[in-house]
């Protein structure tokens, strides 16, 4: 059984989605959300559908696309238009949307490689792609809630890698891959320690230039923070090593 398929009947994961409060997709769904009213929205990984319906309520035409089967019964129960998926395949045409995205996703799936792609596959041109995902290369910060982020030792190590992955992306492109990692199993259920994909912001930049994008910006604070205090840790290159991978581009035409 594929990683992707622990969460198809996981009543616990879609458990600990509707957990989630407004806070946490804030930022992203209001990247994401269309200026054009009724335009068409995709999140992917929608959860139980917070985000769809925060687009809903704003008059986009909304649309989620989630693996896990109870996630997206709670979805529809509440009206919203979500649907189950495989993981791999985006059941929409090329363009169908003006903006698709995934909160937290890059991280778990199988073939992060082929995801990015495939998101921009439903994107028309122009539209735009909001990708955000924990930064597993932490080099800098405090409460660190994955193992791999744990202390100077893997501080360290991650700071080596940043660097290797770096030179790697100038000097042999072909042969970047993200990291993969063990996921860790824990009950009750913490989906950040199940990841299986070391996702990091320069990486994810990378796969969507090579995808037909254009980044407009790459950011370690994948919620609202304090002008000044975003501006400052967003402003030096220090910030692939921080927080998060917070990546904002738009399609090529």
């Amino acid at each position: 059984m594929g990683h992707q398929e622990t969460y198809r009947h996981n009543d616990a994961y879609a458990g600990f989605l509707a957990t989630q409060d407004d806070g946490f997709f804030a930022k992203y769904a209001e990247t994401l959300q269309p200026a054009r009213p009724g335009a068409r929205v995709l999140d992917v990984g929608c959860g139980v559908g917070q985000v769809v319906r925060r687009w809903q309520a704003a008059g986009c035409d909304a649309h989620g696309v989630e693996v896990s089967e109870p996630s997206v019964e709670r979805a529809r129960a509440a009206g919203l238009n979500c649907v189950t998926y495989d993981g791999r395949h985006l059941p929409f045409p090329d363009g169908h949307f003006a903006a698709a995205g995934a909160l937290n996703v890059l991280e778990h799936v199988e073939d992060p490689e082929a995801f990015i792609p495939e998101l921009v596959r439903v994107v028309e041109p122009g539209g735009r792609v909001v990708i955000s995902s924990p930064n597993f290369f932490r080099v800098l910060g405090w409460q660190d809630y994955h193992h791999s982020m744990r202390g100077l030792r893997n501080k360290w190590r991650n700071l080596r890698r940043l660097l290797a992955k770096r030179r790697q992306r100038k000097t042999a492109p072909d042969a970047v891959r993200f990291d993969r990692m063990e996921p860790v199993f824990k009950e009750p259920f913490e989906p950040d320690d199940d990841a299986i994909i070391a996702t990091n912001a320069p990486e994810i930049g990378f796969f969507l230039e090579r995808a037909g994008c254009v980044v407009e910006r790459m950011e370690c604070t994948d919620r609202h923070v304090a002008g000044l205090v975003d501006w400052g840790l967003n402003l030096t290159p220090l910030r692939h090593g921080m927080f998060n991978a917070f990546v904002v581009a738009r399609k090529g035409r």
